[in-house]
């Protein structure tokens, strides 16, 4: 099941009368969705086209057309998948051999990449960039798991010369943001996006004036609603250890296209500082013999 149509039936029971009908129609048949206009399918559903379009909103799309279009995309990737179970997610099995566990996760990663690539807002993701080439500072926050993902930001920001810090501590998380205000820059991880010191965090940056990114799994989530630029990875197949495997690649992926976005964007700025860090990491391994 493609990421969208996964985030429909799981979010279903939290959504409207009207928004249900809706969402069930689309899972019914959604190759026959991408082809239908607005009105058509308002029609079938006995709704008002103007609902279609707030609940692709709240879906975090431009509209209905940017829900098509995302959704066509999904459905083709889908097509063009194995049909022996390679297009879904597969969970840990007791007995497996170790030869069946490689082609699992490596089928796990490929799927949570392609389907993360699928969701993905250009528009969205400029923005944050720019949001980011031009912080004065960045705070990157996440809890447990989330940490790690907010850690390997940190680790690449530094070499560039961002003054950025990375928060894993809740009471930490607060006291910086605090001390935030216009032109500083907030960057949030959480799988689910309800991690309830993460909202805190982002909640009070941006109550001192800073922007704010949250990265989360795609659906509908308090942190997504909150951020002014919620970036979307893979939702996992039911059955999947949430937040330790498969997503935790998702979310690197994006961390990466943020990352050479950011270098591509100030080239002339980042490359030297980029180079220089590793000449300078190298001169002191080579002084201490190669040592870590």
């Amino acid at each position: 099941m493609s990421p969208i149509l996964y985030a429909l039936e799981h979010e279903k029971s939290k959504l409207s009368q009207m928004e249900r009908k809706l969402a069930e129609r689309i899972l019914s048949s959604p190759g026959e969705i991408v082809h239908m206009g607005i009105t058509e399918l308002a029609e079938q559903c006995g709704i008002s086209p103007a609902t279609i379009t707030r609940f692709c909103k709240v879906l975090h799309f431009k509209g209905f057309p940017d829900f098509k279009v995302k959704l066509a995309a999904e459905i083709a990737h889908s097509d063009g998948a194995p049909q022996d179970g390679g297009s879904s997610y597969q969970d840990i099995v007791a007995g497996n051999p170790l030869s069946v566990i490689v082609e699992a996760m490596q089928m796990n990663h490929l799927t949570s990449i392609r389907d993360t690539t699928s969701l993905l807002d250009l528009e969205r993701l400029q923005a944050a960039v720019n949001l980011l080439c031009q912080a004065r500072r960045v705070d990157l926050y996440g809890m447990a798991t989330s940490s790690i993902v907010a850690q390997d930001f940190y680790q690449k920001l530094i070499r560039i010369g961002v003054n950025c810090t990375a928060f894993a501590d809740s009471h930490m998380q607060i006291t910086s943001a605090s001390s935030l205000s216009e032109g500083d820059v907030v960057f949030a991880v959480s799988y689910s996006g309800e991690t309830p010191e993460t909202i805190d965090a982002l909640t009070c940056a941006k109550a001192s004036g800073a922007s704010t990114i949250a990265l989360t799994s795609y659906g509908s989530s308090t942190l997504a609603t909150l951020a002014d630029i919620p970036l979307f990875s893979s939702s996992l197949e039911k059955g999947m250890r949430r937040g330790d495997m498969a997503s935790r690649i998702a979310q690197l992926h994006i961390i990466d296209i943020l990352f050479t976005g950011m270098v591509s964007t100030r080239f002339g700025d980042f490359i030297p500082r980029l180079e220089q860090s590793y000449l300078n990491v190298q001169h002191y391994r080579n002084k201490r013999g190669g040592q870590s």
